[in-house]
């Protein structure tokens, strides 16, 4: 560093003179003339290996966002609509990962702010000051080389009056000389003398003009190292100066750039927190119930069956007999078989059928799948109107201008859209159909006589013959596909259905949902359909107000008509 740079700022403009003086008086040195010039390109490559770093960060940090993005695009793929997460752990993990891809856009930000704002800033920078300090030391070379030649001249000058002065001091002793010889002739002495006058006459004007280049070269030197280099000096130290206030602007925006970011990354953060705190055990628990509960019933109990009916009792009748059931003896097969299909809940499941019907599967789910079959029927159905649509148009243009094709070869494709669209109608109607009837045949508890009515009437026309069949042989018989207004006159959905039993409300429901009722805390209400494996009760209220309620709300009590005994659910 300069001498005068260590100076405080209240002491540097009292010793700025000595100093720069102190300078200018080594500015002679060639060394001390190197060092200037080498502290300042110093300077300068020492800005531009900041500027390297801050290039090599803001390198990592886009690394790190592309990573960061990759990964994010790895674990979060593309998926269709029926696949979208229904657990509050998948969701909360996806809202993560859309938190993390916002955390690397952020990453992004800082390394873009930092190649525009330090990066580009410094290398522009940079490039100022190699102009500026090649300015000044060209400056600076210019000034000496002034110098030397006013020095130059001056020497030159000073040789030649110190010659002629020589040249004269031999002039006069040969004039003397001349003079005091007494062979000299006249001649001889008239030369000698006007050679003396000539070298005297050059003495005085090279002694005038060796002043004359004194004075300028001591007034130049005087400007020199007293105005121009300590000029020079100054803008030096003014450039070196700005150069480490520049660095230091750098270095505070280089800790800006990140710090700005810093309450979006924190929101991020928080976000992610808020994704681990909605993760909900109870509510992922009720997704699996909803996904895969079966429907069925659970099983009956198996009847006694009594081998010794044919041998003679001798004992008391308080011994164990055969007991009595309702309708008369039991027809133990037929238990075993309405059973015998739905005891595979933990057990070995049997294997499913391939039925296009779904029948392999519980009521509940079937019907779920069959209205998802409905679905996506529907859709097909749409897009093949729409394609009949376009066709008709495209028809109808050629049939306008016979010049853009001919009519005739769009009938074939007109007339297999139609075909197709025939076929998922029918395919509709039968999945329709095939729902309705599940629905129905769960809308009443198996106890209740209306249920047993419509039950009965439904598997008499589904019967191959037309009336009901005990042949188990016939169980997986495809049944004939009904027409779905064939009941309507004797069972209308308008009439209300009879109530199997009542319920008291362990709690209050708000009935936000369409189809729900409102019911309050210990509130008797009249029970018309029990839950069907979906966690809903159909009840009425004593007003006549019909509706759906949690089955875990309320406690129900369902009548037998046989003997008036009531159970407990």
């Amino acid at each position: 560093m300069f001498p005068v740079w260590d100076q405080q700022p209240s002491d540097r403009s009292n010793s700025l003179s000595l100093d720069l003086f102190l300078f200018s008086a080594f500015f002679l040195d060639q060394d001390q003339f190197d060092n200037l010039d080498k502290h300042s390109q110093w300077g300068i490559d020492f800005l531009e290996r900041y500027a390297k770093f801050v290039k090599e960060r803001l390198e990592i940090e886009q690394a790190y966002a592309k990573q960061l993005r990759s990964l994010v695009k790895k674990y979060c793929p593309k998926r269709s609509k029926d696949d979208e997460p229904r657990f509050t752990s998948c969701l909360s993990f996806y809202s993560i990962l859309n938190e993390l891809n916002d955390y690397a856009g952020q990453r992004e930000v800082v390394a873009e702010e930092m190649g525009h704002k330090v990066y580009g800033e410094l290398m522009r920078y940079s490039q100022d000051l190699k102009g500026e300090r090649k300015l000044h030391l060209q400056e600076g070379r210019k000034t000496q080389q002034y110098l030397d030649q006013c020095w130059k001249h001056m020497d030159n000058s000073k040789k030649k009056f110190e010659r002629e002065c020589k040249e004269a001091e031999k002039s006069q002793l040969i004039y003397e000389r001349l003079d005091n010889d007494i062979n000299a002739t006249k001649s001889e002495v008239e030369k000698a003398k006007s050679q003396l006058y000539l070298r005297q006459h050059l003495v005085e004007e090279s002694k005038n003009e060796y002043a004359a280049q004194l004075q300028n070269f001591n007034s130049e030197q005087w400007k020199h190292f007293n105005v121009a280099i300590p000029q020079i000096f100054k803008n030096l130290q003014d450039m070196d100066e700005r150069r480490t206030v520049k660095l230091g602007e750098m270095y505070r925006s280089f800790a800006e750039v990140e710090r700005r970011v810093i309450p979006i990354i924190s929101k991020c953060l928080e976000g992610m927190v808020t994704a681990a705190k909605n993760v909900d055990e109870r509510r992922d628990s009720g997704v699996v119930v909803e996904s895969f509960k079966s429907g069925f019933e659970p099983p009956g109990d198996f009847p006694f069956e009594d081998f010794s009916q044919n041998i003679q009792r001798t004992g008391s009748d308080g011994t164990i007999g055969t007991p009595k059931t309702e309708g008369g003896k039991p027809d133990p097969k037929h238990a075993v078989a309405r059973t015998k299909n739905k005891l595979w809940l933990f057990g070995k499941k049997p294997k499913a059928p391939t039925l296009e019907d779904l029948s392999h599967l519980p009521p509940e789910q079937r019907r779920k799948k069959l209205q998802q079959r409905i679905d996506e029927l529907n859709k097909e159905l749409q897009k093949e109107m729409d394609q009949r649509d376009a066709l008709n148009k495209m028809k109808d243009v050629y049939e306008k201008n016979p010049q853009m094709g001919d009519p005739g070869s769009l009938q074939p494709k007109i007339s297999e859209t139609i075909c197709n669209m025939e076929k998922l109608r029918s395919e509709i109607h039968k999945n329709e159909i095939d729902s309705n009837l599940i629905s129905a045949v769960f809308s009443i508890d198996n106890n209740n006589k209306c249920f047993s009515r419509r039950f009965d009437a439904l598997l008499l026309s589904f019967s191959p013959e037309g009336s009901y069949t005990d042949d188990h042989s016939q169980e997986h018989r495809s049944p004939p596909q009904p027409d779905p207004h064939e009941f309507d006159d004797e069972f209308d959905d308008d009439d209300p259905l009879p109530a199997i039993g009542h319920c008291k409300a362990l709690y209050s429901f708000d009935g936000s949902n369409e189809g729900t009722l409102v019911m309050n805390e210990n509130e008797v209400l009249y029970v018309i359909e029990i839950d069907k494996g979906d966690g809903w009760t159909r009840v009425r209220k004593q007003g006549g107000e019909e509706g759906y309620v949690p089955t875990s709300y309320v406690e129900i009590t369902l009548e037998k008509n046989s003997k008036g005994a009531v159970t407990y659910i």
